[in-house]
């Protein structure tokens, strides 16, 4: 049998705005989604998902996944007319929009696959069946969510046409944060989608907020390795506040985002695809993240402790 493991992200600024060639700050996160690959007699796969879920994503997302794994074994060349594999999903990563739960399982997938196979696939070819993988869901990604997936730490990300640039960066230490989960699940390509149509209707007001979006970006960097906490944080709040101007966040995620700012939290935004999904605040030391996760369970939702540049 083969096993493999993918990473879960956050992205701390710059969803959406990656799409369209702007740089991107993500991180992996601690939880991770496990693949199991097994062979068994026959032909075709057979696939198992028992990982923790928000409610309703699995079934929402069974086709875009059938159409994942289809992609994946094309891409990796896989004869399953002739040979049979069952391919169980686990780990500790809840499967949930905001979290690249879909990257983290294709990138899981591939390793799985690589080792069964006796592949040898290197990271680098691991991330391209990955961002292959992550078409059957997004349609066209950005490839930020794979590249954390596969990779892990703290990564400087931006596409520039055919091409991804990746950077790694470093942290002074590992700093604590908070994702909180609305309990909604996205379709990302509705979202993009959205996206795309209003700033072809509304050109001047995106032009002003995608340079706000890339002149922050650039600060953002500069606060995150001079380990500049809480100016870190302000960009965050600012992040926000141009996601919501293209109309990506949803009441859930704004609630969810003061709760954490009013309890202590130096900045929060939320992360991923928007409408829905996770929210991350930026909570440094146990004490402040306890409060902050606290505070989110309070109000019914589900809190995620976890930390940023492991």
């Amino acid at each position: 049998m083969g096993m493999g493991i993918g990473f879960g992200k956050v992205i701390l600024f710059n969803e959406h705005f990656v799409v369209y060639g702007l740089p991107a700050i993500a991180s992996a996160i601690g939880a991770k989604t496990t693949a199991l690959v097994e062979r068994r007699p026959g032909s075709g796969v057979e696939l198992k998902d028992e990982r923790p879920q928000t409610e309703g994503y699995k079934v929402e997302k069974l086709a875009q996944q059938k159409e994942s794994l289809d992609r994946m074994l094309k891409f990796m060349n896989i004869d399953t007319g002739n040979n049979a594999f069952t391919v169980t999903l686990a780990g500790d990563l809840i499967a949930a929009s905001g979290v690249g739960a879909s990257a983290a399982s294709c990138t899981a997938i591939a390793r799985a696959f690589s080792q069964e196979l006796g592949l040898n696939y290197s990271d680098e070819i691991i991330n391209e069946a990955a961002y292959e993988g992550e078409k059957g869901y997004h349609g066209t990604p950005s490839g930020i969510d794979n590249t954390a997936a596969t990779f892990g730490g703290l990564i400087w990300y931006k596409r520039e046409g055919a091409s991804q640039v990746m950077e790694r960066m470093k942290l002074k230490k590992p700093v604590e944060i908070v994702m909180g989960n609305t309990g909604l699940v996205a379709d990302t390509k509705v979202v993009v989608g959205g996206v795309r149509e209003r700033k072809e209707t509304q050109p001047e007001k995106y032009t002003r907020i995608f340079r706000a979006a890339e002149r922050l970006v650039q600060d953002a960097r500069k606060q995150l390795e001079a380990f500049n906490l809480e100016k870190v944080g302000d960009y965050m709040d600012e992040n926000h506040t141009l996601l919501q101007e293209i109309e990506v966040s949803c009441t859930e995620l704004d609630l969810l985002v003061d709760l954490a700012r009013n309890n202590g939290a130096l900045g929060a935004k939320m992360t991923g695809t928007g409408r829905g999904g996770y929210m991350v605040a930026l909570t440094p030391g146990k004490d402040l993240q306890e409060r902050v996760a606290r505070a989110i369970e309070n109000k019914g939702f589900q809190a995620l402790r976890t930390t940023i540049g492991v």
